[in-house]
């Protein structure tokens, strides 16, 4: 399986941004997909995760209410809709997915000015 995100970049505070993840290869036993993130410092921690199935969503209460997850099972995207945006969302996101075995995409920066 291989991922490949996209739309990153600069914001103000306050604005928004998405992030898409396309999924190739193998990808009939991914059963479930996440939005990591990694800031300079700080371990890489899992902010939001959906099921490919029922399409069930869970969020790190630090984006709770601001980001929301998405996926098109037909063109194999996952979606992360980000907004009110805050200086402290400034890190590198990573898309995963779980099947055979955990897979990473290679990141995408988003950086939050004040």
């Amino acid at each position: 399986v291989q991922l490949v995100e996209s739309g990153g970049g600069l914001v103000q505070a306050g604005g928004s941004l998405r992030l898409s993840c396309v999924a190739s290869g193998s990808t009939f036993k991914i059963d479930a997909m996440g939005w990591y993130r990694q800031a300079p410092g700080k371990q890489r921690e899992l902010i939001a995760g959906i099921t490919t199935g029922a399409g069930n969503t869970n969020y790190a209460d630090s984006v709770k209410g601001r980001f929301t997850i998405s996926r098109d099972n037909s063109k194999n995207t996952m979606y992360l809709q980000m907004n009110g945006l805050k200086p402290e969302d400034t890190a590198v996101y990573y898309c995963h997915a779980r099947g055979f075995r955990g897979y990473w995409g290679q990141g995408t920066q988003v950086t939050v000015s004040s």
